[in-house]
């Protein structure tokens, strides 16, 4: 007995070296890295007992959202912990993610889109005799930070959203502003609207949201590259949410976790009252998705035209985006354990810990039989 809690000691030591190993490997890679920016958690819920490792082993090398950072560090955390298995997920944007995933350099990839009809032709060469599949892991709501001096109840909807991030509303005062905020002493401030500036998932469902609610006043044809002119680019959701936080007038979008010690916007959607952005509200409008995916694919639709009593219309989910068969030898066992963990009850409770909403349990489940069936 004694030898065994020896043996189980120095496993679990092993262990917490392999996660800081993990971390330190991710904070090189990424623009996106840590949470002294975003102001995330990273809260691990799960007892290393409850994370089945099965033959996991070795270090997976994973890239994509940024808009899953801090839920991903969070999991990588307990996981590693675990099963002493190396993750270094950098987080450089869902684009940069798919290209990696597809040209054969990742485990797996994270993406606020799911995989367009040509990028699963292109996973074919990597996913011998299988395809790249998107499992939904993560939602949660796109917040709308602003840094506006005394306005701390600020209310938009979508065309002035639409007009603001197309450079047309200039100035905070400006009479559409003011007139979804009376009451308010909004200045005579210009307007900073920071957007990603490489391609993003995030920027693909914001200007999604935006082409489904008002198609008249945000006339580009949407994806992940950042179409309107003007405003000013950064890099990352953590980049994103810094150049709000430093600069007076600014406002942008970007995951709720990021949106730490910020105002954000309430979205009035046409419902009774505007909706603020919350794992609460996020759940009610992701919810109602629906599975558009075929096979094993997951993909949801979103409703971003929702009029629902405390539905938040500007809401993501993340797919981590994998073969369905013909995942490599060398990293399949870590693939499926991890994704096994943070698809589980355990795993899925992190994400309310860290500001991010579950996968509604109809659609996790399905999740979990697809990942339980990888090859």
């Amino acid at each position: 007995m004694k030898l065994q809690r020896k043996n189980r000691l120095r496993a679990l030591s092993l262990g917490a070296v392999a996660v800081s190993g993990a971390l330190a490997l991710t904070a090189c890679g990424s623009d996106d890295n840590g949470n002294n920016n975003s102001g995330g958690k990273s809260t691990a819920s799960a007892s290393a007992g409850s994370i089945k490792c099965d033959d996991a082993k070795g270090q997976l090398l994973a890239d994509g959202s940024s808009a899953q950072k801090n839920a991903i560090d969070a999991w990588v955390k307990a996981f590693s912990q675990a099963c002493g298995v190396q993750i270094n997920y950098k987080g450089a944007g869902s684009g940069a993610g798919v290209t990696s995933f597809n040209q054969g350099q990742i485990a797996f990839a994270g993406s606020d889109s799911a995989l367009k009809p040509d990028e699963v032709t292109a996973s074919k060469q990597v996913c011998k005799g299988g395809q790249g599949i998107d499992l939904p892991m993560v939602g949660g709501p796109i917040a709308l930070g602003y840094n506006v001096p005394g306005v701390d109840n600020l209310v938009l909807d979508a065309p002035t959203l639409a007009k603001i991030f197309d450079g047309k509303i200039k100035n905070w005062n400006d009479p559409a502003i003011a007139a979804l905020n009376k009451g308010a002493k909004l200045p005579d401030l210009k307007i900073q609207a920071f957007h990603r500036s490489e391609d993003s998932g995030t920027t693909d469902n914001f200007t999604k949201y935006l082409i489904a609610t008002t198609p008249d006043n945000w006339k580009y044809s949407g994806g992940k590259a950042w179409q309107a002119k003007g405003g000013q680019a950064a890099s990352g959701s953590a980049g994103v949410a810094q150049g709000v936080k430093q600069n007076s007038g600014a406002i942008g979008y970007f995951e709720l976790s990021y949106a730490k010690d910020m105002n954000t916007v309430a979205v009035a959607t046409g419902a009774k009252t505007p909706v603020k952005p919350s794992t609460e509200s996020a759940t009610a409008d992701i919810a109602a998705a629906k599975v558009v995916g075929t096979g094993s694919d997951l993909t949801l639709k979103l409703d971003y035209k929702t009029k629902a009593e405390g539905a938040y219309p500007l809401t993501l989910v993340t797919y981590e985006i994998v073969c369905d068969k013909g995942n490599k030898a060398d990293t399949l066992a870590a693939t499926k354990a991890f994704l096994t963990y943070i698809a589980s009850e355990d795993g899925q409770k992190v994400l309310s810990e860290n500001d991010y909403a579950p996968i509604p349990d109809e659609i996790i489940a399905k999740v979990r039989t697809t990942v339980a069936g990888l090859s």
